[in-house]
This record gives structure tokens, C-alpha cells and sequence, in this order.
């Protein structure tokens, strides 16, 4: 039992595995962080590339009337303009007091471990 006293005492001070219980748990939180980022900028992406889409959609029906005859080519050619990540979205034509106004509302799906988050999304632009 003599023995024993000076072990514990060693052990105790003895500090060598610390960095490596320092790095367990850290490591959850900062890819946490890290997946999250990604996911963010993502979303950034699509919804940026929605605006485009809409913008460059609206521009067409105002301008180039051959190519946007309609409501149907010009929702069609508002999804052919979108380059982004996959979303589930619904783009609208409709003719108001401000010119062609082309719309689209969706969700982009964020997975979160073995859920799915939607985020709901929307752009919009009216040209002359």
C-alpha cells in the first residue's frame, strides 16, 4: 500500500495524455463549425443563383420576345437560367404595372445528421 501513495501522486501530476483529450473534444465542435460554413455558403450560392435566374428570366420576356413568347418559356427559361445546387422550386411569369415581373418561391433542403431542414427561399425581379 506504501507503493501505491507515490504512483497515484506521479499520475496525477502527470499531464501527457491532455492534448489528446483537449483534441476529442474540440474536434466535434469545430467540424460542427466547418459543415455548418459549407452549408451556409451554399445556400448563399443557390439563392444568389435564383436571383440571376429570375433577373436574367425577366430581361428576356421584356426583350427578347421570340425566345420568351409566354408564361410557360419564359418559366422554362427561367429554370434553364439557374446553375445552382438543387432546390425545389416554382418560378411565375405574370405581366403587372412595372413590366414582366418573373417570381420563384422553393426551399433549399439543409440535412442536419439524419434530418433534413428547409429553408425557404424566394427572389424576384420586374423589367421594364
Amino acid at each position: 500500500m506504501l507503493r501505491l501513495v507515490p504512483l497515484l501522486r506521479r499520475l496525477a501530476r502527470d499531464r501527457s495524455g491532455a492534448q489528446a483529450v483537449e483534441f476529442a473534444l474540440v474536434l466535434p465542435a469545430f467540424i460542427t463549425l466547418m459543415v455548418g460554413g459549407l452549408s451556409a455558403g451554399n445556400l448563399a450560392f443557390a439563392v444568389n443563383a435564383l436571383h440571376y435566374a429570375v433577373q436574367d428570366a425577366a430581361r428576356c420576356a421584356a426583350v427578347k420576345t421570340t425566345v420568351c413568347t409566354n408564361a410557360t418559356t419564359t418559366r422554362a427559361y427561367a429554370a434553364d437560367r439557374y446553375s445552382g445546387p438543387t432546390v425545389n422550386a416554382a418560378f411565375a411569369y405574370t405581366a403587372t404595372t412595372c413590366g414582366h415581373r418573373v417570381s420563384v418561391t422553393g426551399s433549399y433542403p439543409i440535412y442536419i445528421a439524419a434530418a433534413t431542414l428547409n429553408v425557404p427561399i424566394s427572389a424576384a425581379a420586374c423589367h421594364p
